[in-house]
């Protein structure tokens, strides 16, 4: 018989008691303008990046499309993201954020700051920057 795995051990356990922890402070924060972390992630990107396909936003935020899809419907029926057909493929929907989108987006960004200043004042500003700099390279790849 195997010897039992202890959670001391296992880097998923970590990654994502660590991620819950984290998560948890953000939405804290962004719940106050509506949103979850995973809905700001998108309206983020969408604010830097209008127009971007399904297929290059789960791409651009590792997502699957099927999880993508469930977190965009609520942007899309408060809307906050709108899709419009592709111009060289009309089964192709790109998507970007209505003027409502963009307005809640700023508000959200500061809400996204409150938090930001709140785990980096726990954790640390540099130790920060070098845990997202390793995570950031672990998705690089």
């Amino acid at each position: 018989m195997s010897k039992p795995i202890s959670h001391d051990d296992c880097n998923c356990f970590a990654l994502r008691q660590a991620a819950r922890y984290v998560t948890q402070i953000y939405e804290r924060h962004l719940g106050e303008v509506g949103l979850t972390a995973a809905q700001f992630t998108i309206v983020a990107k969408l604010a830097r990046k209008p127009g971007l396909t399904m297929l290059e936003l789960a791409d651009s935020m590792v997502m699957e499309r099927t999880t993508l899809v469930r977190a965009l419907k609520p942007l899309q029926r408060d809307g906050l993201v709108i899709s419009e057909s592709s111009e060289h493929d009309g089964r192709t929907y790109q998507f970007s954020l209505s003027k409502a989108g963009k307005d809640t987006f700023e508000q959200a960004a500061l809400a996204w700051r409150a938090a930001q200043e709140e785990f980096e004042s726990k954790f640390g500003r540099s130790r920060a920057k070098a845990l997202r700099a390793e995570l950031f390279n672990l998705t690089s790849s």
